[in-house]
């Protein structure tokens, strides 16, 4: 029975989210993933100054190219990982990268993701 109570609750339990930092279309999208630990989500990340400790967790949740000179960062992320960093004091804004399309003169579409 207290197997059966556990396994209900890690099927049931709530994400953790600050939503003060979400970017509105960010927000809406993570009603949509369905599956909380896989990377689905295109975000840029807008930091305060960050420690190493920061980096470190960055790079823990899939960030390449980490520098202390850097304050805005982009990689896919699961809505774990999205939580995880919403709860951080030294990020300002998560917000969704958006895939553009330019139409050029009638002939092949290039889309660029912002």
């Amino acid at each position: 029975m207290l197997e059966q109570l556990k396994l209900a609750y890690s099927f049931t339990k709530e994400i953790v989210m600050n939503y003060q930092k979400l970017g509105a279309a960010l927000a809406t999208a993570l009603n949509d993933v369905q599956d909380p630990a896989t990377p689905s989500l295109t975000v840029f990340i807008h930091t305060e100054p960050i420690s190493d400790a920061a980096i470190a967790v960055l790079q823990s949740v899939g960030v390449s190219d980490v520098t202390k000179d850097k304050d805005i960062f982009t990689t896919t992320l699961s809505a774990n990982a999205i939580s995880q960093l919403s709860e951080e004091p030294w990020v300002k804004l998560l917000q969704l990268s958006q895939q553009l399309r330019l139409v050029n003169g009638g002939k092949k579409m290039q889309s660029f993701t912002i």
